[in-house]
């Protein structure tokens, strides 16, 4: 297991310390709930006291009869309406979603007669009308029907979103966030976490266009709001084992021996009142456990030597089945909430990832104790606080710091004395294909990031129509990334004579073998967000300023990078330029009928490269050497721009009744300024490579939705997206790697490795809230592209990039749930049931001389004919049993 650092430690003692000392803390993003109130002449009623059962929201009406109420947390409520002369009336079920208005409009009678309070239970429409782009918020009572274990796997359920591309766009293009701050990891602008499922109260993605408090982000947002604390102390445990099942499929080319117990899944979950006046807290951990379903045999051992002239082998491992590969993962998250401060609300919390785990190689599938292990540790964790300054004003200030480690090696030490015992993989044709019998894999990498991220936002409802926003972010990182000690090794002639390896360890020795490298960037952002709500129109409009600083230094000519040649100009290290990028956004919703609408949104939505993409081979000294021939790679750049996406979005939208709704939105997207490589020359010719913003792209595409909340006990709801996503190149290196095998490197529009055209996702649901519920969910893919091999046998040379379709896909996933009242508990026993159909073939790797995942017509691709880890995963069945305080006494 990973330590982390003394700030992370010291900052998340620090944030529990102040939590006890005063305050309370608040953070996320948040929806309105908004109406008018009137009489049964529909006259507007003035001075209607208008409260939130759970929680001590407050509200008057105005003298029109309307009212919002700002700043409600993500969930379901009761609302109850009260004034005197008046029946009261509550409303039941009412659910507030993430940055949404929900629209409560009231009737009240005059109280003649003394009566109950009238109760009127709400219902969620199936599409929103004034929603002016696409977006999904799924509750966690939804989340918790759908056979999903983490939120990776409920965004990759949504319409446009293809293996975490959003909409076209290239990995990395998302921010993902944890109640409204970010927890992307800029080294590659990935999510740092992974969040399960127990502890999500709402999940917001929006696929398409959104608003200006939004940035780093080309494609979309996901925001994951965390449960909170309660009043009353509560407790809720969930227990899962599994295994893969998969008999009688000798095409998977694996034993299909059941093996109980290899997935495992514990979760426990508290939540309360403590001692502390106002503060709740919640506690959450989870322990899984998940064992490879390709297992090897270790028939040898890392240190065995057998002889290669003779092809003499000596195995000496005891013959166990293992698995290939593993996850083992403690993750957890603390989240204390106070309320003791007038018109405050503050918070900390902490979201904590432990993971190792081990990828399945099938080269090691004899030798597995030689496979490298990888380690990742992260937290996200710090301070929210939401200060109320009046009825329409309010403001939110986030501090959180966002650490990050994952380190791949075989032993952490490069000094250990098992690197020299086992020496380097080696593997031997004649012995099962060119199974790896002796030795470690020398796989040595790590990367640590630490963000400290500060975040607040003032929003106001100015008047009735107007709810502003203004805002800025600032973070700095310090990110560190590279190998830990290069081995290699070298001959040698020992004292017998013979020729010997030996291991070599390489540390600091620029510039083939550098350190791990450290840089400091630092963004900073500031926004203005707009939401009119008028009766006939809805209007998002935002302006958001973006600032990036590398910090990092590049040669000033870049014809002579490193001084290497007599007679030019002299170069000399020059600091990249700050960059400063400005993006509208405007997004416009039209009821064109009561139960229709069409929207149109349109926006510029910038980002900066991944610092991976930007550091990699960024110290320009190793072009000393370019003269003599030596080929250094592509150099990083510390001075590329943003890159930069203009999206169009247009789209109708119908309740064609109060269950049932459909939704169709065109969409396209221009892709431009992304990084790519171009050739330098040099003042003698030479050339080199290196990134800067010259890639580009586009994507068009459609999606169809449709949501019945109800058939009876049944939900359905479908999508479905029809998607061109086209560009110069799928990957930054793309076109050096042409110019290396001598094809023709200049730019063409050709489909991204992603480009899957037609996309449906389908899920049923069957529910009894007190009784029983199931899930199931239908994917279905067209395939992706592939570069087909051509010529005579799939011997010829001419390659056409994506020119050929693989096959298309489908998988079917079940969830079903049994709930029992105990004395004094709530039991749920559940299954589920992943790849149903044991499908064995899902948008995975294809052979280039045939276009099938089953064979090849080229002899060199018979160690690969063997591989069972090209198959998507076999069917997997799981059990469990969730338990929860209540049922009857």
């Amino acid at each position: 297991m990973l330590e982390f650092s003394r700030p992370a430690w010291l900052g998340l003692l620090i944030g529990v310390a102040l939590m006890g000392v005063a305050c309370d803390a608040w953070s996320g993003i948040t929806g309105k709930i908004s109406g008018v109130v009137v009489d049964e002449h529909d006259a507007p009623i003035f001075v209607v006291a208008i409260e939130l059962v759970e929680l001590p929201h407050l509200a008057l009406t105005k003298q029109d009869g309307s009212y919002e109420i700002l700043n409600v947390p993500p969930g379901t409520y009761g609302v109850r309406f009260q004034r005197l002369g008046f029946e009261t009336v509550l409303v039941q079920n009412v659910v507030v979603s993430s940055d949404n208005t929900t629209k409560i409009n009231t009737k009240m009678v005059l109280d003649v007669l003394e009566m109950d309070e009238i109760v009127v239970r709400a219902q969620t429409p199936p599409v929103v009308l004034d929603q002016t782009s696409t977006q999904t918020n799924l509750s966690a009572e939804e989340i918790e029907d759908l056979p999903v274990q983490e939120l990776e796997d409920v965004v990759n359920l949504q319409a446009g979103v293809v293996d975490g591309h959003f909409r076209g766009g290239r990995i990395g293009e998302v921010q993902f966030q944890v109640d409204g701050v970010s927890v992307n990891n800029p080294f590659d602008n990935k999510s740092s976490l992974r969040l399960d499922r127990s502890i999500l109260q709402e999940v917001q993605i929006i696929s398409g266009t959104f608003d200006a408090e939004y940035g780093q982000a080309m494609s979309g947002v996901v925001n994951a709001v965390l449960k909170d604390g309660t009043r009353e102390f509560e407790w809720n445990a969930e227990v899962i084992t599994g295994t893969y099942l998969f008999p009688g499929h000798a095409e998977r080319l694996l034993n299909d021996t059941i093996r109980p117990g290899g997935i495992q899944n514990y979760q426990l979950s508290l939540s309360g009142p403590l001692p502390i006046p106002d503060t709740v807290f919640l506690v959450s951990g989870r322990r899984n456990s998940t064992d490879s379903h390709i297992y090897g045999e270790r028939r040898f051992v890392p240190t065995d030597e057998s002889n290669f002239e003779t092809r003499e082998f000596v195995p000496t491992g005891d013959g166990a089945e293992v698995p290939l590969g593993f996850t083992e993962e403690w993750s957890g998250v603390v989240k204390l909430t106070n309320r003791s401060w007038v018109n405050s609300r503050a918070s900390y919390q902490a979201v904590v990832n432990s993971i190792d785990s081990r990828a399945p190689n099938f080269a090691f599938r004899f030798n597995p104790d030689g496979l490298s292990t990888q380690e990742t540790f992260s937290i996200a964790h710090g301070l929210d606080w939401t200060q109320t300054l009046s009825n329409t004003t309010f403001i939110d200030f986030s501090a959180r710091q966002n650490y990050f480690r994952y380190r791949d090696v075989r032993y952490e030490d490069p000094f250990d004395s098992r690197y020299d015992d086992a020496g380097r993989p080696v593997a031997d044709d004649a012995y099962e294909l060119g199974a790896i019998v002796q030795g470690v894999s020398l796989n040595r990498f790590e990367q640590t990031t630490d963000s400290y991220l500060v975040k607040t936002v003032l929003r106001s409802q100015v008047t009735p129509a107007h709810l502003v926003r203004f805002g800025g972010e600032f973070q700095v990182s310090q990110v560190q990334f590279g190998t830990p000690g290069h081995l290699t090794f070298v001959t040698d002639t020992n004292e017998e004579g013979n020729t010997v390896e030996l291991l070599d360890r390489k540390f600091d020795e620029p510039p083939d073998f550098l350190a791990v490298s450290e840089y400091h960037p630092r963004v900073a952002a500031a926004f203005v967000q707009d939401r009119i709500e008028l009766p006939d129109i809805t209007v998002r409009a935002g302006l958001r300023l973006d600032y990036f600083d590398s910090r990092a230094t590049l040669p000033s000519d870049l014809r002579n990078p490193a001084n290497a040649i007599d007679g030019a100009p002299a170069s000399f290290p020059v600091s990249a330029s700050s960059k400063w990028a400005v993006s509208p956004r405007l997004g416009v919703a039209y009821p064109i009928l009561s139960h229709a609408a069409v929207h149109f949104a349109y926006g510029h939505f910038r980002q900066f490269p991944p610092l991976r993409d930007i550091f990699t081979n960024a110290d320009y000294s190793v072009l000393e050497r370019l003269q003599a021939g030596r080929d250094p790679g592509v150099l990083g750049n510390p001075d590329v721009k943003p890159e930069k996406t203009v999206q169009y979005e247009i789209g109708y939208k119908q309740l064609v009744s109060d269950d049932l709704g459909i939704d169709v939105t065109a969409f396209y997207k221009d892709i431009r300024d992304l990084v790519g490589v171009e050739f330098i020359t040099t003042y003698t010719g030479a050339e080199y490579a290196r990134l800067t913003n010259v890639d580009f792209g586009n994507v068009l595409g459609i999606t169809f939705s449709l949501d019945h909340r109800r058939l009876g006990p049944l939900r359905v709801s479908l999508d479905y997206t029809w998607q061109q996503a086209l560009g110069n190149s799928s990957d930054p290196r793309e076109t050096a790697t042409r110019a290396e095998v001598g094809e023709d490197p200049r730019p063409r529009l050709l489909p991204f490795n992603w480009d899957q055209r037609h996309t449906l996702n389908t899920t049923l649901s069957l529910a009894h809230s007190e009784a029983y519920s199931m899930g199931a969910i239908l994917r279905v893919a067209s395939g992706q592209p592939y570069t087909p091999l051509t010529g005579l046998g799939g011997y010829g040379n001419g390659l056409v990039t994506n020119s050929d379709r693989k096959p298309f896909g489908w998988l079917v996933d079940l969830r079903a749930e049994r709930r029992i009242k105990a004395k004094g508990a709530r039991l749920g026993l559940f299954a589920r049931v992943f790849n149903l159909f044991d499908t064995r073939y899902f948008n995975g790797p294809v052979f280039a001389s045939t276009g099938s995942a089953d064979y090849s017509r080229l002899p060199n691709d018979a160690t690969a004919l063997l591989d069972p880890t090209r198959f998507y995963p076999p069917r997997r069945l799981e059990v469990g049993i969730r338990i929860a305080p209540g049922g009857d006494k």
